[in-house]
């Protein structure tokens, strides 16, 4: 019997948090192993578990996979979240890469200087509002369906609904200006494995806070 997924990471979002929704949103149950020290990260590195000595590491179907990016591709098409064919794949990508920078921003705000972290929160406002979200909005305006590609949940929906929560977290009406994305939102939370991950004890991961900042600085050397 093959094991459950095992995750390798701090105990906060980070780079994992998106691997951790697309378990949870399909479905998957997963264990996690928590990077708490210095010398728990060297560990890993020294064992050979991390092919660019590099986190997240997710130990799935045998392998010990590295790079966000390449975690969440494998997840995706094993869980059918990833498109029915190249064209639909593409737009996954296109899409999940767009939430991406934009979470990537919102990702790094707390480690950011108290001096400059109200301009950059307001240039992460700017861009969800004027780059992003009208995307997403007109992509749901102009095909009419509840998901973004195939009318089918995706990688890309679970992926949305992420940054969108992330995004609320710093400025709670973001979406005043985006009513099918208030809908999308909505519709996406009620999905019975993501509702489970919405809900208090789950594996989701808190905001990140001042304390976890310092934690990661130490594990990393920053």
């Amino acid at each position: 019997m093959v094991g459950k997924p095992k995750l390798h990471y701090t105990k906060g979002r980070g780079k994992m948090e998106s691997i951790r929704w697309l378990l949870a949103a399909a479905g998957v149950e997963f264990e996690e192993e928590f990077i708490e020290t210095r010398e728990d990260l060297e560990k890993l590195r020294n064992d050979g578990s991390l092919l660019f000595q590099q986190v997240p590491m997710v130990e799935i179907d045998g392998m010990k996979m590295v790079q966000t990016r390449a975690i969440g591709n494998y997840i995706a098409a094993k869980y059918n979240l990833y498109g029915k064919d190249l064209k639909e794949r593409a737009w996954i990508d296109m899409y999940v890469e767009g939430t991406t920078d934009l979470m990537g921003m919102i990702m790094y705000l707390p480690f950011q200087p108290a001096d400059t972290k109200e301009k950059n929160l307001a240039l992460i406002i700017e861009r969800a509002t004027t780059r992003y979200f009208p995307i997403y909005e007109k992509a749901l305006k102009d095909h009419g369906h509840d998901y973004l590609v195939g009318n089918k949940l995706s990688w890309a929906d679970i992926h949305l609904l992420e940054a969108i929560l992330m995004a609320e977290e710093w400025k709670p009406d973001i979406l005043s200006a985006f009513p099918l994305l208030q809908a999308f939102k909505g519709r996406t939370s009620n999905i019975p494995t993501i509702k489970k991950l919405l809900q208090p004890g789950s594996q989701r991961k808190p905001p990140t806070d001042e304390k976890f900042v310092a934690i990661v600085k130490e594990i990393f050397n920053i």
